[in-house]
């Protein structure tokens, strides 16, 4: 088979041939069909990730395909089930062996695309607005890089939970996004008082943050008393440095969320999240906003209009013909 790796930190993303991976007890053998691609593939080769991995390895975090074999004494979705999975690393790669307790069938109609562009950004949102920072009816909901591939699925699932929506994305364009997958308003992060901005709105409740740097200091200072905070990521490059005085003086929360780190301690919580979210799917209340699907020989231009933030939504790289 052919699967894309890295060999050294920094180090370029090349197209390999290894051998047909076999399944062990408990696993499943998926032909891969899209993956979906996320800012972390392009930490995880610069050594800048939570998870550091040993080389040379097979990126590549989300994808869907279709079970071809079960290893020996496995129940699990029978050959010829499409599915989909979260794997952390290793989906960029023509077949994958995954744990059957990591995959999800699809809906009927569900296509590739959507399925691999799914599991990472919906779940990160869901997970962040409605576990931990427990968002209401009737709540203002800040999104900062709104027209992202999490940024937009905050957006859809924030309105789908009855809050006031405030997209801030880049541009015009990006706005415009922002406020087709549900957004009540938008604020272009181009501005050039964004605090005031902020606070121009009267008021927020929670914040979704995942850019980091002055944007998200900004954001902060706009929350209202008892406001939470949502530190999703950073890719402005900058952490946002979070002042305790101010959290003490209005009694605000400031909450971290690594979706891939409840692998660790409590993968049930993602399960029971995605098959949520799967359900959400198919009553058509999610539909995920590719804005390109590239075949998988182009992985180092998808990965390149990643890293410029180029792309709206997600990007997917196809093993179909």
């Amino acid at each position: 088979m052919k699967a894309w790796r890295v060999a050294e930190t920094a180090g370029a993303f090349t197209l390999e041939t290894l051998a047909d991976p076999l399944p062990a007890p408990g696993e499943a053998r998926v032909r891969v069909a899209a993956v979906g691609l996320n800012f972390a593939d392009l930490l995880m080769r610069d050594g800048k990730y939570q998870v550091r991995p040993d080389f040379p390895y097979t990126p590549g975090m989300e994808m869907a395909g279709v079970v071809d074999a079960l290893g020996p004494g496995t129940t699990g979705p029978a050959p010829g089930t499409r599915v989909l999975a979260y794997l952390g690393m290793g989906a960029l790669a023509e077949a994958v062996c995954v744990p059957v307790a990591r995959l999800l069938p699809l809906p009927e109609g569900m296509p590739f695309d959507h399925a691999a562009a799914f599991p990472i950004a919906y779940g990160t949102s869901h997970l962040a607005l409605g576990r931990k920072a427990a968002l209401a009816p009737g709540e203002t909901l800040l999104v900062l890089g709104a027209a992202g591939g999490v940024g937009l699925t905050a957006v859809e699932i924030g309105r789908r939970m009855g809050a006031r929506v405030v997209a801030v994305a880049r541009g015009a364009a990006k706005c415009a996004v922002a406020e087709a997958a549900g957004a009540h308003l938008s604020i272009d992060s181009d501005t050039p008082d964004l605090k005031a901005a902020f606070k121009a709105l009267g008021g927020v409740d929670v914040v979704y943050d995942a850019v980091g740097g002055a944007a998200g200091e900004a954001a902060l200072s706009a929350l209202r008393p008892e406001g939470r905070f949502l530190a999703i990521g950073f890719a402005s490059g900058q952490v946002p440095q979070i002042r305790a005085n101010h959290l003490l003086v209005k009694n605000l929360s400031v909450i971290g969320l690594w979706w891939g780190g409840y692998l660790n301690f409590a993968p049930e919580v993602l399960d029971a999240s995605l098959r949520q979210l799967l359900d959400w799917y198919a009553e058509g209340a999610l539909r995920p906003h590719v804005s390109d699907t590239l075949p998988f020989a182009a992985l180092p231009e998808a990965l390149d209009r990643l890293a410029a933030r180029a792309s709206t939504g997600k990007l997917v790289i196809s093993l179909q013909p």
